[in-house]
């Protein structure tokens, strides 16, 4: 299924907010036919709570500013580990680095097609790195785990 224009343009303008703040493996992926109520996921990940907050805030900003879009519903903003942001037809997930990889929303929704953001930056190409090399999601930088 094809992602409507205006929820590739959320997206879109969702992933470079994200990345001007250094958000890290910047995924989109399109859940349309998975869950029907839903176009696309945003998932997008930073190193500590601060970080979080502020790719999300500027999320929030450029989709305000580019499309007078608000969030529908907002959860968990206060503890900085992992905030949804729901718009309706595109949800984005910003999580800490730690929270992404235990709960791997990619592998769970692996089988819906990766959305093309149009980045040009390292985070949409370490993302696809680690898809395409079925990287650990434990492994989100491609870094040996030291453990």
């Amino acid at each position: 299924m094809t992602l409507p224009d205006t929820s590739l343009a959320y997206l879109r303008t969702a992933a470079r907010a994200a990345d001007e703040k250094q958000a890290e493996n910047i995924v989109a992926l399109d859940v349309s036919e998975a869950l029907g109520i839903v176009d696309s996921f945003l998932v997008a990940s930073g190193s500590n709570e601060r970080l979080v907050s502020a790719i999300v805030d500027a999320i929030e900003d450029a989709l305000i500013a580019e499309h007078d879009l608000r969030p529908l519903r907002r959860e968990g903003k206060g503890e900085g580990r992992w905030v949804l942001l729901d718009y309706g037809d595109v949800v984005v997930h910003v999580q800490h680095d730690e929270d992404r990889a235990f709960y791997a929303l990619e592998r769970l929704w692996s089988e819906s097609p990766v959305v093309d953001l149009g980045l040009s930056s390292a985070a949409e190409a370490s993302a696809s790195d680690s898809e395409s090399t079925g990287a650990d999601q434990g492994d989100l930088h491609g870094a040996a785990d030291p453990s």
